[in-house]
């Protein structure tokens, strides 16, 4: 694995700087260096890009997007025993990383945006890697300060963010995702291809921004959203009581009786907008 960039193996690095991959963090750690150029190169040339990546650990995604000719790359970490090696990687590839040490969560990611086209690409650490994702799906300019996103989740969720009405996985995820971005499931990820292996298969996805979504308020889109699929086995009659129920669906022009999962994309930004 090493003659993909002349950089030791990723197992000898994690032993060497004693890296077990911490559950409190999320952290499960690729480590074939074939695998995480495959997902890199997913996001599309990366020469003119600055790429940021959330929760490197020990650097596997970051060699990959580096030996794929990343002009910048920002990579930001939370766990401070994982910053030797990332530094052993800023050293073989001078001027081009820069490690941030801290919350992905806190971090104010448009300020890191100035320089040229953005691609987020993630193995995304399991325990915030839906709330990122919607960070970065809601902002409040549109469109965003990120070209494209390549990012790994559990499976369950990956199949919440590309699902579509009458899919059993159509949730707020899956209308949210849909409003404003197109997002597409690119390939699975078997648990042994980590260490240690998760319980679950995991699944990139990509989305990339739309130039013009429908029109609508975020707030009130995330408020119908979250009010329907709370009880989405209930008709909307039902379950979009407390917004105005049969009147605000009239005024939408959709049926009561559905259910929140038979709506479209198009038909939840059409309620939102009657609120």
């Amino acid at each position: 694995m090493a003659t993909l960039d002349g950089l030791p193996p990723l197992r000898e690095v994690i032993q060497r700087h004693g890296l077990d991959a911490k559950k409190a963090l999320g952290q499960n750690f690729l480590l074939d260096l074939n695998l995480t150029q495959k997902i890199a190169r997913n996001a599309g040339p990366l020469e003119d890009a600055t790429v940021i990546e959330v929760g490197p650990g020990p650097g596997g995604l970051t060699r990959a997007i580096l030996s794929l000719g990343a002009r910048k790359l920002i990579a930001i970490e939370r766990d401070s025993r994982c910053l030797p090696a990332l530094t052993e990687i800023a050293e073989h590839y001078p001027g081009r990383l820069e490690v941030i040490e801290g919350d992905a969560l806190k971090v104010d990611f448009d300020a890191l945006a100035a320089d040229g086209p953005v691609k987020i690409i993630a193995n995304l650490p399991y325990n915030v890697g839906t709330q990122l994702l919607l960070n970065w799906l809601l902002p409040k300019s549109w469109p965003p300060f990120w070209d494209c996103l390549t990012l790994m989740f559990q499976k369950e969720v990956g199949l919440r963010i590309v699902a579509r009405e009458d899919d059993d996985h159509y949730g707020r995820l899956g209308v949210l995702a849909g409003w404003r971005t197109e997002a597409r499931m690119v390939f699975d990820v078997p648990p042994q291809a980590f260490t240690p292996p998760p319980k679950v298969t995991s699944s990139v996805v990509h989305l990339t921004p739309r130039q013009a979504p429908l029109p609508c308020d975020v707030k009130k889109l995330e408020t119908v959203t979250q009010a329907a699929f709370g009880q989405r086995r209930k008709m909307l009659r039902q379950s979009l009581k407390a917004l105005g129920g049969e009147a605000l669906l009239s005024k939408a022009g959709i049926d009561p009786v559905r259910r929140a999962e038979t709506l479209s994309v198009e038909e939840f930004v059409t309620l939102a907008n009657a609120l």
